[in-house]
């Protein structure tokens, strides 16, 4: 199969974007150190001290450890042991962060004891366990070859996010501009997460391939992806949205009775999928450990409320660090409406996933992690590019973009809060 001038430069500058990243991480730890602790949040005082990760075995491996933190000790823990990992850390169904029932307990010996991984979907992990057996030709330790793995994994789908967002935007941005579209997602400030142990990799790279599919009506594909996507984050569900927009514009249920049957089966493909996840066993304890030890909720409005006016109030008090990460936070939620707005009329399938997406994660409870969230809005991106056809924006983009992304990807590469 020939490979188009568009697609190979897409190839060329994702391995090099992978070379640079990798690279500049373990890099930036030989030329200097931060101080200690993050005070960037009133949490973070106290989880990121020099002692911190010592009792989080998956985080303290040398090897790439610079790609690994916070949240990559779940997905390498039920990458090696499964869900039931008995060094993984857990809680007791009692849990409260009032200090009478702030405490862990042990999988081994507790019977009312539930992992935190539990919290955290599996497919990213299931697919990097499975790599892991061709990288122990290497001859790592078990955390070490997981690391690799799992790396590589989040780079793949970095990549198939990438192709997936040309496949998309070309018929309208032309070939350029989709190249540029591809390149704005992987530049973006929260963009490094797609090369590290993180979920973002697999889950944007599944979720963009459902929605290039479904642009190209590949209504079978569409619907496997979708389907695969909500085993990676439960936002995968939302893809019903798009499917759905683009089953009405086309008036299914005038077509012949097969199509109409393929069509409505793949609307419904992330909602069964959804359904199927919540009958496992995983299900219970997801909802948990979010609620217990997270403060995550499915669309808690009232209490988002409150904690997004907290952290507009912090934006005019004194703490200088604060006022940097919350004012990425609400400019990325800014950004992330304005651009589905703008595309609304061209794709409203798109603009209303995204939007999906946003509301989805701003109304979660806690207010954090938005500008690793809307890396799923497809339509950030896109409007980007479009603007990006005036060279003066996008070398300005490009250079404010890149910018923020080695703060977020320095501050991560040494276990301070990014996202």
């Amino acid at each position: 199969m020939k490979i188009s001038p568009a697609v190979r430069n897409i190839l060329i500058i994702w391995l090099a974007w992978a070379t640079i990243m990798i690279g500049f991480q373990q890099w930036i730890g030989t030329r200097f150190d931060l101080k200690r602790p993050d005070k960037v949040l009133q949490w973070t005082e106290t989880e990121t001290t020099s002692r911190s990760q010592n009792d989080k075995p998956y985080l303290m491996e040398p090897f790439l450890n610079q790609h690994v933190s916070w949240d990559s000790e779940y997905y390498l823990s039920i990458a090696l042991a499964g869900y039931n990992d008995p060094i993984a850390r857990a809680i007791p169904s009692d849990f409260g962060w009032e200090p009478m029932r702030n405490r862990y307990c042990d999988l081994t010996i507790e019977e009312d004891c539930i992992a935190l991984s539990h919290a955290f979907f599996p497919l990213y992990s299931w697919i990097t366990g499975i790599l892991i057996f061709p990288f122990k030709i290497f001859g790592l330790s078990n955390i070490a070859t997981a690391t690799m793995a799992a790396v590589f994994v989040s780079l793949l789908g970095a990549l198939c996010g990438m192709v997936s967002l040309y496949a998309m935007s070309k018929n309208s941005l032309g070939e350029e501009g989709a190249v540029r579209c591809a390149y704005y997602f992987l530049i973006f400030p929260s963009g490094f997460f797609l090369a590290q142990v993180y979920t973002e990799g697999v889950f944007i790279g599944i979720t963009f391939a459902s929605l290039a599919f479904l642009t190209h009506r590949k209504w079978v594909w569409a619907a496997v992806f979708a389907a695969l996507a909500v085993w990676a984050r439960p936002g995968g569900a939302l893809l019903v949205i798009p499917l759905g927009v683009i089953w009405f514009m086309e008036r299914t249920w005038e077509k012949p009775s097969r199509q109409q049957f393929i069509h409505s089966g793949a609307v419904f493909a992330p909602v069964l999928s959804y359904f199927v996840w919540t009958i496992t066993p995983l299900a219970e304890k997801f909802f948990q450990v979010e609620s217990l030890y997270f403060g995550r909720h499915l669309l808690a409005v009232e209490s988002s409320i409150a904690a997004w006016g907290t952290a507009f109030q912090s934006l005019l008090q004194n703490n200088n660090q604060t006022k940097f990460y919350y004012a990425l936070e609400f400019a990325s939620v800014i950004l992330a409406i304005t651009a589905c707005v703008l595309l609304y009329r061209e794709r409203p399938e798109l603009a209303l996933f995204g939007l999906a997406m946003t509301i989805f994660a701003f109304t979660s409870g806690s207010a954090q992690g938005m500008i690793r969230y809307v890396l799923v809005v497809p339509a950030i991106f896109w409007v980007l590019a479009r603007w990006g056809k005036n060279q003066a924006f996008d070398r300005s983009w490009t250079l404010l973009s890149i910018l923020l992304m080695g703060v977020e990807v320095m501050l991560f590469s040494f276990d301070f809060w990014v996202a």
